[in-house]
């Protein structure tokens, strides 16, 4: 499977409202990928405006939130971020939300990073290294199943930052689901109140598609039984499965 049918099956079969973004962390950019243009509140807008093109981004694009430069370990950062990472820090440890000793537990890349590339998976000029998915309570459900199936086990569920669970993803090499945080929430308006965010390694995307597109096919087929199953009861019956699915063929 190709970039392109991968991004076609994902949005298909969970009736994506947002394209998959492609998320490359690179030593170079690649040819005729133009850098950012503009200046952003947080790196987390980035994925929604990949949505729109792709592009590529370094240290100073993302340096209005020094959080996200501390877990995406951008290369080279002004002078000024260590400053501006600690004040951060120090106001969220004044409002209890960040204690100092949580600080270590968020996750973040493990090697520097010169740039990182958004842009729709469909037409990523490379194979992302994390793919991020916006859905909401229903097409999560088949995320969750999927990942479960091939990681062999329940995906994690992070709060703040929701910059880090590209780092969750990279490091682990498993699929990894973000409840986003107030600062994204904010700042990318795809992540309404019932959306959360998804994370996909690059790696195995292609198994991940896969199960997701039988997941989903296997979803509709239970979600139509469960519903006749239900008005079947309520209606006074109490009918076996074999009824239930004879219905269903009907």
């Amino acid at each position: 499977m190709n970039r392109a049918s991968i991004s076609e099956l994902l949005t298909n079969a969970l009736s994506l409202r947002l394209t998959p973004i492609a998320v490359s962390l690179v030593d170079e950019v690649p040819a005729g990928v133009p850098a950012h243009d503009g200046r952003v509140a947080a790196g987390c807008m980035f994925w929604e405006r990949a949505a729109r093109g792709t592009f590529a981004t370094s240290a100073p694009d993302h340096e209005l939130c020094a959080i996200g430069v501390h877990t995406h370990a951008l290369a080279e950062p002004s002078p000024s971020l260590a400053g501006e990472l600690s004040r951060a820090l120090a106001v969220m440890a004044d409002l209890d939300y960040v204690r100092p000793d949580e600080v270590a537990g968020i996750p973040a890349l493990r090697a520097p990073v010169r740039h990182v590339v958004y842009g729709p998976l469909a037409e990523s000029p490379r194979d992302p290294d994390v793919v991020l998915l916006f859905a909401d309570g229903r097409q999560g459900l088949i995320v969750a199943e999927a990942a479960a199936r091939i990681d062999g086990g329940v995906a994690p569920a992070l709060g703040r930052p929701a910059c880090a669970i590209v780092a969750q993803a990279v490091n682990t090499g498993r699929a990894a689901l973000s409840l986003g945080c107030c600062g994204a929430r904010a700042y990318v308006d795809a992540l309404s109140d019932g959306v959360a965010l998804w994370a996909l390694p690059g790696a195995r995307l292609a198994d991940y598609a896969q199960a997701i597109g039988k997941l989903a096919d296997a979803n509709r087929v239970l979600g139509r039984f469960h519903q006749l199953r239900r008005g079947d009861v309520k209606a006074g019956g109490a009918p076996t499965v074999d009824e239930s699915l004879a219905r269903l063929q009907n």
